[in-house]
């Protein structure tokens, strides 16, 4: 996925109220950059940061800015580390088309944000990617965001409590349990990672739904991105680790 723009260098002043960053750019000017993430952010938003912002060309947009990339030392030196939980669709959209992530390839069609699952207060869930061949059982994907690192090379997730997240993990189970595949694969926004595991003290109900899914046949499936100021690609899967304990 490349970007639409050469990213603009700033430093981070703050992030408030989740959808805001005051950053201040090379010129000194300071501006308020959206950011499109509404998790936590734990690690992720120190005072002083370089980060990179892309820039609207639409003369409407309230905010022209948008926060994409931030620098980060989790240990192994200065990273380019992935903030926009939006990038993830359209980084696997792009794997997926070019056949890149083994465990998916074979299937004749790709579909995007396809209604499915239980209809609660007249609302439903949406899949973020329904691969189909008519000589096999079709295939829900959904896709997760990663960029929270409080151990050296391991990448968690979620990084805040996420009920919607456990609600997703149910109704892939529930496709299985209808003879369809599921597969949850997590998108890692940090090059360096080298395995994936639960944040289970963060949120320890998705972390038991993500253990229900998976005893019902549910699949799980953690890949790292390379990062560039141009583009952020899928790189290579990593290993997920298994429960280290109980949940608390």
């Amino acid at each position: 996925m490349r970007f639409a723009s050469e990213l603009v260098p700033a430093t981070l002043i703050r992030r408030y109220k989740r959808f805001l960053a005051d950053v201040e750019l090379a010129d000194g000017t300071t501006v308020t950059a959206h950011v499109a993430n509404p998790g936590a952010m734990t690690g992720l938003q120190a005072e002083g940061a370089r980060v990179w912002l892309s820039r609207s060309p639409s003369l409407t947009r309230k905010l022209p800015y948008s926060w994409e990339l931030i620098e980060v030392d989790f240990g192994s030196g200065s990273e380019l580390t992935g903030v926009n939980t939006m990038h993830p669709n359209p980084i696997v959209a792009e794997a997926l088309a070019a056949g890149a992530i083994p465990e998916l390839t074979g299937y004749a069609t790709i579909r995007r944000e396809v209604k499915y699952g239980r209809i609660i207060n007249g609302k439903g869930s949406r899949i973020d990617f329904l691969l189909e061949d008519f000589a096999r059982p079709p295939c829900y994907v959904e896709v997760k965001n990663v960029h929270l690192m409080r151990r050296a090379d391991v990448a968690e997730f979620p990084d805040s409590v996420t009920a919607r997240g456990a609600k997703h993990l149910d109704e892939l189970a529930e496709m299985v349990a209808s003879g369809a595949r599921a597969v949850m694969l997590f998108v890692i926004q940090i090059g360096s990672a080298r395995s994936f595991a639960l944040a289970r003290d963060i949120d320890p109900t998705y972390a038991r739904a993500f253990d229900k899914a998976r005893m019902s046949g549910v699949e799980a499936l953690a890949w790292t991105c390379s990062l560039t100021r141009h583009d952020i690609r899928l790189e290579r899967p990593v290993p997920i680790e298994p429960e280290a304990g109980n949940d608390p």
